[in-house]
């Protein structure tokens, strides 16, 4: 069954970016929004051309939420769903999740625990039925806690012996100083041996919540049979979450934190200013950002260090937005030799994107580029379009923002963008470097 839905999901993903494709710029999603009559909110891309339906749901508050001395709690609990749910022990879930070909999976990220389930539209009784467990009676057995705790304890060790997850712990602990986003959302050995069952419960019933909860769903479904779905799903989950305030990360920039490990290559990563989805700034520092690292092959940055002085595989930046922070990341790895040499290199094109801002030219390319790619990038398949309607979503930008967005970006002028890069640009970065020390 896993093999037919393989199959299935495959040639759903080229219908779909063909469809798109051959439709640009309009891309020719139509996204409705379903609610159902218990009030729950989903957007649906219904498309009935092949029998497969994807859903992908969101609650607010990740392992932010972590009590303080219990860090890795939202990881651990989201090992835990597909373990036993109802009546059903893990190895009974588990077959009769192989039984109807589904795919399901949850995560948890700083803001946000995350779930998934991918199916055959003529198995979506039975698979809506685990689904339905897994969300709102997960067991939480104990020897599935303890067989999960061990595995995530494991990866913790093997990290420890990482240099570039030290680094990037110590960088973390630098930037973000006692935020929750400087702890690591997988937790210690410590803190994972003092989470009980009752702790996975109590923040399961504060976190999985309607109130909280984001849903995006594509495929071979109406509007009325998703609204019956997300009663079913979701209709009985306490109405208002509990979650805990979390305030907004103040980086400290300004600093380097270097990291002596004998590696062939030495990391560098750079942090500036970013700017938030919603500020009106965002579609220039996104432009500013493609020209300067984010366009990868064709990036001021890529040219310099890579085409040019071939001084590492690859180099770039992106723009990094949390819901308590927004960050612009540059990075690359180089020789250990050159690492001076690179750096420099990295801070001249900031400080001339600063000062100068883009051409014309680039300006243009970059237009051309970020509004051609949107349907590769983020509707190619039914699990990214369902990805892209949560993100639309939690970043409140509308059911229009696709077929709005190009002319956003069309609109951008050049002093825009060069206001942008003087704002984001001119701050002294914080900087991580990991390598062999330097003499």
């Amino acid at each position: 069954m896993t093999s037919a839905l393989t199959l299935f999901a495959k040639r759903f993903a080229a219908i779909v970016c063909l469809i798109l494709l051959a439709t640009a710029p309009g891309y020719a999603v139509e996204i409705k929004e379903v609610v159902s009559p218990k009030g729950i909110r989903a957007w649906l891309v219904q498309d009935d051309f092949v029998p497969l339906i994807s859903i992908k749901f969101s609650f607010k508050g990740g392992s932010t939420q972590d009590p303080k001395g219990k860090e890795g709690l939202a990881n651990l609990m989201t090992g835990l769903f597909d373990e036993g749910a109802g009546d059903l022990d893990s190895d009974t879930f588990q077959e009769k999740l192989d039984d109807v070909g589904a795919e399901m999976g949850f995560d948890a990220d700083d803001d946000n625990i995350a779930g998934s389930i991918r199916m055959l539209a003529d198995k979506r009784d039975e698979a809506i039925d685990l689904l339905t467990l897994a969300v709102t009676k997960p067991r939480f057995d104990q020897a599935p806690i303890d067989r999960i705790r061990q595995q995530v304890v494991a990866s913790i060790k093997a990290s420890e012996r990482n240099p570039n997850a030290i680094a990037g712990r110590k960088f973390a602990e630098a930037l973000y100083g006692d935020h929750p986003y400087s702890r690591r959302s997988e937790g210690s050995q410590e803190s994972l041996t003092t989470i009980t069952r009752d702790d996975l419960v109590a923040f399961h019933q504060r976190n999985f919540t309607r109130s909280n909860l984001i849903v995006g769903v594509v495929g071979a479904i109406s509007p009325d049979e998703l609204a019956q779905l997300l009663d079913k799903v979701f209709g009985n989950l306490p109405e208002k979450a509990q979650l805990q305030p979390v305030s907004d990360a103040k980086l400290a920039f300004g600093q380097t934190t270097r990291v002596d490990y004998a590696l062939p290559q030495t990391s560098i990563s750079m942090v500036y200013p970013g700017v938030r989805r919603q500020d009106p700034d965002f579609f220039p520092a996104y432009i500013m950002n493609h020209i300067l690292g984010g366009g990868t092959f064709s990036s001021r940055i890529y040219n310099e260090v890579r085409e040019k002085r071939g001084l590492a595989y690859s180099a770039g930046s992106n723009l990094v937005n949390r819901d308590h922070m927004a960050a612009l990341m540059i990075s690359t790895a180089t020789r250990a030799d050159r690492a001076s040499e690179t750096l420099q290199i990295l801070k001249d094109e900031v400080a001339r994107m600063a000062k100068d801002g883009p051409t014309e030219e680039e300006l243009a390319e970059a237009k051309k580029y970020l509004v051609g790619s949107y349907a590769v990038n983020n509707l190619d398949s039914s699990s990214a379009v369902a990805s892209t309607l949560i993100g639309l979503q939690d970043e409140n930008l509308g059911r229009d923002y696709i077929d709005k967005r190009a002319d956003l970006i069309n609109a951008v002028t050049l002093d825009q963008v060069k206001a942008a890069a003087k704002k984001l640009l001119q701050t002294d970065p914080a900087i991580l470097i990991v390598g062999p020390p330097q003499s």
